[in-house]
């Protein structure tokens, strides 16, 4: 087991700065909101940030060190598509925006090394997110790949990832609530419960009490 942690992290660290776009960069001695900014693949991330209010938190070099997963646009993209809405029905929602984008942060610097010896990690939302690691890839919530990693920054650190993360508590709402999903014909459950988010189910209710399980200091 051991071993293959090891081999994971080393294979992870292998794979820094590359992504299913192509690459990611930065200056680490730039903040997670200038580099992610300066990174066209991450437009729309940032523009949600934006429209959430959430880019303070990202915007210093002396905010708390925190670990991003971020989707990239092609992971935002092909959501849309799937679910057939636009860009700007999404940003319209900044409870729900804001309930999705904090379930990608983890407090404290989370490096490759440590995220696989981990199965899970507590999100500044509140809920946890699950990690697998299978050989050389790393999964989230079972349905996300972790296709870059490491990606310095003076406030702490971007993991790449190639689709949209929802909250356990978001899923169980929207199973209760919906009686039929659509058919997106997106591969990923995860997709199809964010469609039902995204086309009226909300937020509400879904902060749940924080456990402190897997956090990192920074």
């Amino acid at each position: 087991m051991k071993r293959r942690l090891i081999t994971a992290a080393v294979t992870m660290s292998a794979v820094f700065a590359l992504s299913a776009g192509g690459t990611a960069s930065a200056d680490e001695t730039d903040t997670i909101v200038d580099n992610a900014s300066a990174d066209e693949q991450f437009s729309t991330l940032v523009a949600a940030l934006t429209a959430a209010d959430l880019t303070g938190p990202f915007d210093a070099c002396d905010d708390d060190k925190t670990t991003v997963f971020a989707p990239t646009n092609d992971a935002f993209e092909a959501a849309f598509a799937a679910l057939g809405v636009t860009a700007e029905q999404v940003l319209a929602d900044k409870e729900l925006l804001t309930t999705i984008l904090t379930y990608h942060v983890v407090a404290g610097e989370v490096p490759a090394a440590t995220v696989v010896t981990l199965d899970k990690a507590t999100t500044l939302q509140g809920e946890d997110v699950t990690i697998t690691v299978d050989g050389s890839a790393v999964k989230l919530n079972d349905t996300v790949n972790v296709v870059a990693t490491d990606v310095a920054n003076c406030n702490g650190i971007i993991h790449v990832i190639d689709g949209v993360l929802l909250p356990p508590s978001v899923v169980a709402s929207l199973a209760a609530e919906t009686t039929a999903m659509p058919n997106t014909g997106a591969d990923s459950g995860t997709l199809a419960l964010f469609a039902a988010g995204l086309i009226g189910a909300g937020a509400a209710g879904v902060f749940g009490a924080r456990r402190r399980t897997a956090r990192v200091k920074a």
